[in-house]
């Protein structure tokens, strides 16, 4: 067994030990102006990271292993959304710009390496985007050509990007140490991500050929994860780790962590809610299409 293999098992084993320890999930949204939280569906069991349709009609989250999709409003059965002989998917899925596709990364047998695949948002046959693992998918171009993702090539994790119809992927960051969570502005001219380079996890933002790499947060107290632009190009919301609970370069379930929000041209951040949750909370863009709301899972311990 190589090193990078082990550490992905026990990287698993400590995910569905700390799942474990949660025996609910709420599926929350929060108004970024006035802070309110609504609780819109609670669950007896783990779910995660939702994605808000771009239509405003749903949201998609994952699930033991298979996506789902509920009602905004959190009224009616989640329905399971067809996504073939892909059964362990990760938390890391994302919705074309147009809204009839998704792209998801799933943990292949037998080695749990996870991998990046394209569907119909209805559901269907998956297609095969990164052959190469792991691949953790985290955004995707307006235009819908072109895929942002962190990869672990040779033990080094860096952002990369590929075409969706394949071929040789583009390697955008080298710095030492995890850059993840790359994500796209919405006018595909900035790819915003996270970088554990100047010591704590912070967010940072570059052009989208991976030029002038530009430090966004500053943060003293707390490391950074996941930035996620608001529709309208005018907000960037994250997830922070209080300093000290973990590594920077970790971001697992169990904790309490902050919501954080930005402007997107830069500024000073401000908390929007605190909440026990972590990996799974906001891993991926849950912003609402009129950009005021955004949703989120908070958890509750056993």
């Amino acid at each position: 067994m190589n090193r990078v293999l082990a550490l992905l098992l026990v990287l698993a084993a400590t995910l569905t030990a700390n799942a474990q320890s949660m025996k609910k999930s709420r599926l929350e949204v929060i108004d970024i102006h006035t802070g309110q939280r609504t609780v819109i569906r609670e669950f007896p069991y783990v779910v995660e990271a939702p994605n808000w349709t771009h239509d405003g009609r749903w949201i998609v989250y994952n699930s033991q292993g298979h996506l789902y999709r509920l009602r905004a409003d959190g009224k009616g059965k989640p329905r399971q959304i067809d996504t073939g002989s892909l059964e362990n998917i990760n938390n890391d899925h994302v919705l074309a710009a147009k809204g009839r596709r998704l792209a998801v990364s799933n943990h292949d047998a037998p080695y749990f390496v996870s991998r990046i695949y394209t569907l119909p948002l209805k559901g269907g046959k998956p297609r095969l985007v990164t052959p190469k693992g792991n691949s953790y998918l985290h955004g995707w171009s307006p235009d819908g050509r072109t895929m942002a993702y962190c990869a672990d090539r040779n033990g080094q994790w860096d952002v990369y990007t590929i075409s969706i119809d394949g071929g040789e992927e583009q390697r955008l960051t080298t710095a030492e140490g995890l850059d993840d969570g790359p994500e796209y502005a919405p006018d595909g001219q900035h790819i915003w991500f996270n970088s554990v380079r100047t010591g704590l996890m912070q967010v940072w933002r570059m052009k989208a050929d991976g030029s002038e790499q530009t430090q966004m947060t500053f943060e003293n107290e707390r490391n950074a994860w996941f930035p996620h632009v608001s529709p309208d190009g005018k907000w960037v919301v994250y997830i922070a780790y209080r300093r000290g609970d973990l590594k920077p370069d970790q971001h697992l379930p169990g904790y309490y962590v902050d919501l954080r929000l930005m402007p997107a041209e830069g500024g000073q951040p401000r908390t929007l809610t605190t909440l026990f949750g972590g990996q799974g909370s906001l891993n991926v863009n849950s912003w609402a299409p009129d950009s005021q709301r955004l949703c989120f899972v908070s958890y509750e311990k056993e």
